[in-house]
This record gives C-alpha cells, structure tokens and sequence, in this order.
C-alpha cells in the first residue's frame, strides 16, 4: 500500500507516474504491470484498479473555504490488501507502510 499527496488532478497522474517509477497499479490495464508481473487472483480479490482516495479536499471556489472528505478503504481494496499482505508475509496487524517480514510492533519508518 503506498500513500501519495497530489497537487493538482491531472487525469492519469497517479497511474503515469507511479508506472515510470516501476511501481505500476495493480488492475490498470492501461498503465499497469507487465504480463507476468501481475498479481494471481487479482479478479477475485478486487477485480478494478487498486486505486482509492481516502481524503479529497478542495478550496470551495466561491465561498473559499477549505472542504474535505474522507472515505474508508472499500471491502474489495481491503480483500487485495490482506491477499498481498499474506503473498509477502506482512503481519496483518503491521501498518500499511511496514516492510514485509517487519515485526507488527516495530515502526517502518524508525529512526
């Protein structure tokens, strides 16, 4: 699971970019991995683009307000998650940035 800050919604930019930096969506079947490089049981455990946006926020044009909304992970996402976390031998309690094999209580990111 990765998670991005966007600036701007270019159309494509997350799939663009993230396939240049080798790290293609899972289910993009324009940008996505190469045969072979796919995930088996894709289809079963989501069967879309592994693509969600948890917040979307906006300054209100007219009022120029700041306006956010959050949605959580749909069913379908999290089935491909906890089928990735298994492939790699993530904990299922680990956070979603922990490296695969890191205990669940330790921080990924630690100093």
């Amino acid at each position: 699971m990765v998670r991005l800050r966007l600036e701007t919604g270019r159309t494509h930019q997350i799939r663009v970019h993230m396939k240049h930096i080798g790290c293609p969506l899972i289910g993009d079947g324009m940008y996505g991995p190469e045969e072979g490089r796919k995930v088996p049981g894709w289809e079963e455990a989501a069967g879309r683009q592994a693509l969600h946006a948890e917040t979307l926020g906006l300054l209100h044009p007219v009022r120029r307000e700041r306006m956010e909304w959050t949605s959580p992970l749909p069913p379908e996402l999290a089935a491909l998650e906890s089928r990735l976390r298994q492939a790699n031998d993530v904990p299922a309690d680990a956070p979603a940035d922990a490296p695969a094999n890191a205990p669940a209580d330790s921080p990924a990111d630690s100093p």
